[in-house]
């Protein structure tokens, strides 16, 4: 290098270093772990073999596709993931006609503003329909009334209008006798429409009638036997999340949490358009554990086992509609040679069909490989499946959370969120520079939002508590079935 070479690099380097000076700091937060950048991996030699691709039988309006986080397992006992994708076929044209009952909490609770909301809410709904569809108009405090199913003419959606109008607040919260009222004013039209759904509103929990649980969930569950999905919405901070979301998972339907009133009549107008759009129902994923291969867990989704055979329930789906499943394994590689092929499960999945009114089904099997080279192990780490993973993995901490807030334990809420930092910079070494960073900034604000929960009114803390389930299920893979 020459003497003027060297003086206008010194001179670049002085001018750089100047700028970075004069830039604004921005303040990090205590918590936030520092930023981890992977040096560069030397090229590692390619395996003797790959493992088979996943092995596809596909039939019907639902895809099935997915991939193991680790597609090569090293000797011994290894964690891995495998995460599925359900895709439903895109429909173009005119949703379907509905079959629709509305059901909606009418006890002291919902005085004033909810009541109204949920009112306009209720008449917007009557404008979206035409005289194709068919809607009952439910209502419930101590005891159940109903404008009775009719089909939407111009005529009836006017008396709808007006019987909407006239709901008052009245008594206690008697769901279930709301729910088998809505159920036998569908029941008495079902089998003319495809698409039959229940749509339940309520602020609070059940305190007349049926109030168990397992009470309410049997209700949904004969609702949902006889052809009609359950949708659930609460609204504002004293309803029962973990009932609703239930009823919403065993009804096929979806779960909405309704911060704030206002809201509801987008979500009344969202649920609508999913229903018409319907192309499956009764939608479940199975799958028996190979030799050699334990369950770990099924992240946010309904799940039985008996035996060595798994059963998780999924929602109904709508046209265009993506789900995700994410399964935790552990794999005993015993004896198996270098090259060995592992099976990792069959997975299939099983529905109605709607739109050809029949039963289907789709069939995927995933397989690894066993290579005695922990590097290519950790170097062909699917970066999709393992980002899926970490996600999952997050929510549990997010429900833990959740959960720590509403018993007053924020010192826990705080560390289960901050564990979710750890989580994601050790997918971001998978994944790539920038691959997780809209993870790490919603990580930071429920970090914000669980710090601060102490000092909150304990109805906003009941709202946070809410906000952080829903964030537990939308990042354990659920899509269009959490609004």
């Amino acid at each position: 290098m020459n003497r003027t070479t060297a003086f206008f690099a010194l001179a670049g380097a002085l001018v750089l270093a100047a700028l970075i000076a004069g830039l604004p700091r921005i303040p990090v937060p205590a918590w936030s772990p520092a930023v981890t950048v992977a040096a560069p991996m030397a090229a590692l030699p390619a395996p003797a073999s790959t493992p088979p691709p996943p092995s596809i039988e596909q039939s019907g309006s639902l895809t099935l596709t997915g991939s193991l986080s680790h597609p090569y397992l090293v000797p011994g006992t290894s964690d891995l993931f495998a995460t599925l994708q359900i895709s439903a076929v895109e429909v173009k044209g005119k949703r379907a006609p509905v079959n629709l009952a509305l059901v909606i909490d009418r006890s002291g609770s919902m005085s004033g503003e909810k009541l109204e909301q949920a009112k306009r809410a209720a008449t917007h709904l009557v404008d979206l329909l035409d005289e194709n569809d068919r809607l009952a108009i439910v209502h419930y405090g101590n005891d159940v009334r109903a404008f009775a199913a009719a089909m939407c003419t111009a005529e009836t959606r006017v008396q709808m209008k007006r019987y909407i109008s006239g709901i008052q607040e009245q008594g206690g919260t008697n769901i279930g006798d709301g729910l088998a009222a809505g159920q036998a004013q569908l029941a008495l039209m079902r089998s003319d429409f495809r698409v039959n759904r229940l749509l339940l509103l309520s602020d609070g929990q059940p305190t007349v009638g049926v109030t168990s649980p397992v009470g309410l969930a049997r209700i949904v569950s004969g609702i949902r036997n006889a052809g009609i999905s359950v949708t659930s919405m609460g609204v504002g901070a004293d309803f029962n999340e973990d009932l609703m979301q239930r009823l919403a998972d065993v009804g096929g339907g979806s779960y909405g949490f309704i911060s704030n009133a206002t809201a509801t009549a987008t979500l009344f107008e969202k649920d609508l358009k999913q229903a018409g759009t319907m192309v499956a129902q009764s939608v479940s994923i199975r799958f028996a554990l190979p030799d050699g291969v334990t369950l770990g867990e099924v992240f946010g989704r309904p799940t039985s086992v008996e035996g060595r055979t798994v059963t998780v329930t999924m929602p109904d789906f709508a046209a265009g509609q993506v789900e995700k499943l994410v399964i935790r394994l552990t794999a005993a590689t015993g004896a198996a040679a270098q090259g060995s092929t592992l099976d990792m499960g069959r997975f299939e999945l099983a529905y109605r069909d709607l739109r050809d009114q029949r039963d289907a089904a789709s069939v995927l099997s995933l397989s690894a490989m066993l290579t005695h080279d922990v590097k290519i192990a950790d170097a062909r780490r699917n970066k999709d499946a393992y980002l899926d993973a970490t996600r999952a993995q997050t929510s549990v901490n997010y429900k833990k959370a959740a959960i720590a807030i509403d018993q007053g334990d924020f010192a826990t809420a705080n560390r289960a969120i901050e564990a979710n930092n750890g989580l994601l910079n050790d997918a971001a070494a998978v994944g790539g520079i920038g691959s997780v960073d809209e993870e790490k900034k919603d990580n930071a604000v429920f970090f914000g939002l669980t710090s601060s929960a102490a000092a909150a009114p304990a109805e906003q803390q009941r709202e946070r508590v809410k906000g952080l389930k829903v964030k537990a299920l939308r990042t354990s893979g659920r899509g269009d079935s959490v609004y």
